[in-house]
């Protein structure tokens, strides 16, 4: 896209609606401005701009034709435009356009997991289209491709709109699926038509949540949790991780941003579940390890930089694209994994029940969290740290099929002891948290002063890569913090040269972290095309953590009880056998 030139504008109207834009600006960003909406299927910002699926075609007198408003670069040419988003001809095209989209489409919506919340029905809907006058013709007919641990590929269902394979390739960097065959015989899969589990995907999930119908989406483990909430052998256990609890809220309507931490506790409750956890005492935990381990690589030698190696996603990728340097992953389980291995270790103690009779379900924002915990690295042997690991949405899905109201729920807490955290431990889910939250433990270790200010502005926002050096009782750290896959490549490759000027590096698999993780609330392309979603995500999780009493991990009362009590001290023998995990060298397919 050509990039806007602010000092120079170009007057135009849209709609008639008089708009100064600057030039390289798009029609859709300038009608945008003008408060127009315009149509779209393909285009996704920063993402996917091909301007394939021609929904947003308007018309202008300065151009010949109807032209594609998505990668249509307002340049001085054309200055006093006058701009149409909705005359009879543009509205006809768009119907006819979606008639033809479905006339390939598999419409069987009732049962669709995007029923009510598919980009594509809602324009059908907003344009008249009738499902009974739609073209007649042949349908291409796709076997579903179920071989992922963590998603369902459904080609009959695929508009072509190739946002998943922008999301892979684009912001991760991975290219792993693109358009196979030519024409009519166009669909999108992997190379050689392998099955997406036969290949070196890392399970982010970006390519659902960009993907505009149903034809992606996460296996829906719902039904183990429930079978396992009525057998009356099982202790269930619920733990959701930092970032749900500024997420959730809007799978019932509510603004993007809104903490819903007690109504959640709440509806955890009117599910059934035995006890209410948190992850974030599983972060604060990690927190307590992970500082430990640095201070200690620091301090006697150990291979830096050091990595953090919360995100699953992540964690794969480096095991399969940079194998040589899984040395540098901290040893840490993930909070995931930490708080499951604790319940099923000291939990399981203090109340004399078999591990094997506690069934522990994570609540998190990630679908490669589905992968994780099936990775041999359990605590107890025989027994997984994490039975079942679900995204938000399939949480909302579980309290919608229990008729549960949530908007009207009062607001409830976690049980005690593992459902205590610090504020440390909700930023986890934003970019440049887990950074902040460990120098909040690291810096007061190696100083033995208290922190007066916690924050740690400089690993917050959401560039690519951001990086900061901090002067810690005479020693210099040199940090770094990355998302998305595609700028971890560039600190990667600086490691595998040699040239990596860093102690610590924080890598979250998706942009922004966790609170835009692949396995969290659609959000229509209409809305983050124009809205910095991930923003209104994050605010929400630092104030919450401003509104803490305890804000940094080692305050936390539980976790020192857990320390006296179990694992003596940060890595210890005992917490190495329980809270640490090994790598593994990974082919590329």
């Amino acid at each position: 896209m050509i990039m806007a030139d602010e000092m120079k504008l170009v007057n135009v109207k849209v709609n008639g609606i008089p708009v100064a834009a600057p030039i390289g600006t798009t029609i859709l960003d300038a009608a945008h401005m003008a408060g127009v909406k315009i149509p779209t299927l393909c285009y996704l910002k920063g993402t996917n701009e091909v301007g394939d699926c021609r929904l947003c075609l308007v018309e202008s007198t300065k151009a010949r034709g109807l032209v594609a408003s998505c990668m249509y670069p307002l340049s001085a040419m054309d200055e006093g435009a006058e701009i149409k988003t909705n005359t009879p001809v543009i509205l006809e095209s768009r119907k006819r356009t979606l008639e033809l989209i479905l006339s390939t489409h598999e419409r069987k919506c009732l049962s669709c997991v995007r029923s009510g919340n598919c980009e594509l029905q809602k324009l059908c809907k907003e344009y008249g289209v009738d499902d009974e006058k739609l073209y007649d013709g042949y349908r291409n007919e796709f076997e579903l491709d179920t071989t992922a641990v963590h998603m369902v590929r459904d080609n009959n269902k695929c508009i072509l709109c190739r946002r998943c394979v922008g999301a892979c390739d684009n912001i991760q960097g991975l290219g792993i699926i693109g358009a196979n065959n030519r024409g009519f015989a166009s669909f999108i899969g992997c190379a050689f038509d392998k099955g997406l589990g036969e290949t070196s995907c890392i399970h982010c999930g970006q390519c659902i949540v960009a993907c505009p119908t149903g034809a992606l989406y996460e296996k829906d483990d719902t039904a183990k949790i429930e079978a396992a909430i009525a057998d009356p052998e099982k202790l269930v256990i619920v733990q959701p991780a930092p970032s749900i609890r500024a997420t959730l809220g809007e799978e019932f309507g509510l603004p993007i941003g809104t903490d819903v931490e007690g109504k959640m506790a709440t509806a955890f409750r009117r599910l059934g579940f035995d006890k209410i956890f948190d992850t974030d005492f599983g972060a604060d935990l990690t927190i307590m390890e992970e500082s430990a381990e640095l201070i200690e690589r620091v301090q006697k030698g150990g291979a830096l930089p050091m990595i953090t190696s919360c995100s699953p996603g992540w964690v794969k990728y480096c095991e399969t694209y940079y194998p040589e340097q899984i040395g540098h992953l901290s040893t840490c389980k993930s909070p995931q994994q930490m708080f499951g291995a604790v319940t099923k270790t000291y939990y399981a103690e203090k109340l004399g029940i078999d591990p094997k009779n506690i069934f522990t379900v994570g609540v998190m924002p990630c679908t490669a969290k589905k992968f994780e915990v099936t990775r041999d690295q359990s605590a107890v042997p025989g027994v997984m740290d994490v039975d079942v690991s679900i995204t938000t949405r399939e949480l909302a899905r579980m309290i919608k099929r229990h008729d549960i109201d949530f908007t009207a729920l009062p607001d409830g807490s976690f049980d005690d002891p593992l459902g205590e955290s610090t504020g440390a431990a909700v930023i986890f889910g934003v970019t440049g948290g887990v950074m902040e939250a460990a120098l909040r433990t690291a810096v007061e270790k190696l100083t033995g002063e208290t922190l007066e200010k916690v924050e740690f502005n400089e690993v917050r926002g959401f560039d690519g890569i951001k990086e900061a050096t901090y002067n810690v009782a005479g020693t210099e750290i040199k940090v770094a913090v990355a998302s998305g896959l595609k700028n971890a490549k560039v600190l990667m490759d600086q490691i595998e040269a040699g040239t990596s000027p860093y102690t610590f590096i924080e890598i979250m698999g998706c942009p922004g972290g966790c609170i835009n993780g692949g396995g969290q609330p659609l959000v229509d392309s209409m809305v983050r095309n124009f809205v910095d979603v991930r923003a209104l995500r994050a605010n929400a999780l630092y104030a919450n953590d401003a509104a803490k009493t305890l804000r940094k991990s080692h305050e936390n009362p539980s976790i020192k009880k857990i320390y006296e009590e179990y694992f003596a001290e940060p890595g210890s023998h005992k917490a190495h056998e329980i809270l640490h995990c090994s790598y593994v060298k990974r082919s590329i397919n």
